[in-house]
């Protein structure tokens, strides 16, 4: 399609050659009035349902092929309501719905979520665990991965789970499981010093401005890049209270991952965000110069990709034998998307990509490579484009890879 074919669209000749380029109907940003919105309801607050539709006047879709899901207008704001405000119901888009349906987790399941912000898939993680296995979220935007440790709190989920700000490309920590198993665990809180006690987000004036000063320190030496892993937040049962600091920062060796790495791995990498409706549009207020340097700007996307291969890469390295991982972007990309997977493979001979058994039923479409699925507002009905195969989901285009 041409810039003639869509002479209405508010979009720069620019992002219509790159649409036109990676074979993208333009139309597709267009479609944010047609396309539902989507939040997904607590497990347990079921019989909430009619109390909700009343309070916000409006009759919830439920979505057949992803549950506790359901659609509402796309005009209809939650934000105010008292379901929103108390944690029985949390916006997130049914592509990110999919993307964590794909990992395809198990009660006890030791997950690492290694670009978590900001949240929602890492709280629809923690709704499938329930009261088993545990859930360590990665991010290296502190104030973003603060954001999660707030939804974490408001819905009454972070008891199994720990958050790091840390660079998911180096991050090296293991499963507490890795702990539970040492004799340092199990000899209990006597004789051991400066263990880490329950987590409380009012800490003590001297700890406060202990943070304050490492973060003036960080800041003087103007360090673009996290390198020391920071707990931020630690649930109950974690698996971190009463461990040392030296217990949770311990590295494994190689054969010892095999064997106690994650059972699951999510990499929804930072990516350019075209695929995301609602964050294209936003241009036409930023302007459209901002768009040539955010999206389309090559030498950006360069470093993205490269990026984008080192987080798959670790987050692979973490990965114990017969684990999954699925990667996922908001870019509709080849090059964020099928080409890294395709670098990946050719460099890794132990991983392998396969098809997602629940996707026989999801609104989605094939990619260039096999098993992996692209989710889009025309075959989807979703406000974020995606792709998706087994062991990586993601926002918008994810594929899953399991070691052998």
């Amino acid at each position: 399609m041409d810039n003639e074919a869509a002479p209405n669209l508010p979009l720069p000749d620019a992002f219509i050659h790159f649409l036109n380029e990676n074979g993208l109907d333009p139309s597709i940003y267009t479609m944010s009035d047609l396309t539902p919105r989507y939040v997904r309801l607590k497990p347990g607050c079921e019989a909430y349902l009619e109390e909700i539709e009343a309070e916000i006047e409006c009759k919830l879709g439920k979505v057949a092929w992803l549950p506790n899901f359901y659609s509402l207008p796309p005009h209809i704001q939650i934000a105010n309501s008292k379901a929103y405000q108390e944690g029985k119901i949390y916006g997130i888009d049914a592509a990110s719905g999919a993307a964590v349906l794909a990992l395809n987790i198990s009660l006890g399941d030791h997950v690492l979520d290694l670009c978590a912000a900001p949240g929602a898939k890492l709280c629809m993680i923690l709704d499938l665990l329930g009261s088993s296995g545990s859930v360590t979220g990665v991010d290296v935007a502190r104030h973003r991965l603060a954001a999660c440790r707030t939804m974490l709190q408001k819905y009454s989920l972070g008891d199994h789970c720990r958050l790091f700000v840390a660079d998911g490309t180096t991050f090296s920590l293991f499963p507490i499981r890795v702990h539970s198993d040492s004799k340092s665990c199990e000899c209990g809180l006597e004789g051991k010093l400066d263990v880490y006690k329950e987590w409380t987000s009012r800490r003590p004036w001297k700890e406060r401005k202990r943070e304050a000063k490492a973060r003036a320190s960080v800041a003087s030496q103007l360090a673009s890049r996290i390198h020391d892993p920071e707990l931020i937040f630690y649930g109950r049962n974690s698996g971190v209270v009463g461990l040392s600091k030296s217990e949770l920062y311990q590295t494994l060796h190689c054969s010892e991952v095999l064997h106690c790495g994650y059972d699951k791995v999510l990499v929804d990498a930072e990516c350019t965000h075209d695929g995301s409706i609602k964050h294209i549009q936003k241009f036409e207020q930023w302007g459209w110069k901002t768009l040539q340097h955010r999206v389309l700007n090559a030498e950006r996307t360069d470093d993205l990709t490269v990026l984008q291969l080192q987080l798959l890469t670790n987050g692979f390295r973490l990965l114990k034998v017969g684990g999954s991982l699925v990667y996922s972007t908001c870019s509709l990309t080849v090059a964020q998307n099928e080409d890294v997977v395709e670098q990946f493979l050719s460099k890794n001979a132990s991983a392998e990509l396969l098809e997602i058994d629940a996707a026989e039923i999801w609104p989605c479409k094939s990619g260039r490579v096999p098993n992996t699925l692209r989710f889009d507002p025309m075959t989807s009905q979703t406000s974020d484009i995606g792709l998706c195969t087994k062991d990586t989901p993601g926002n918008s285009n994810a594929w899953s890879i399991t070691t052998k």
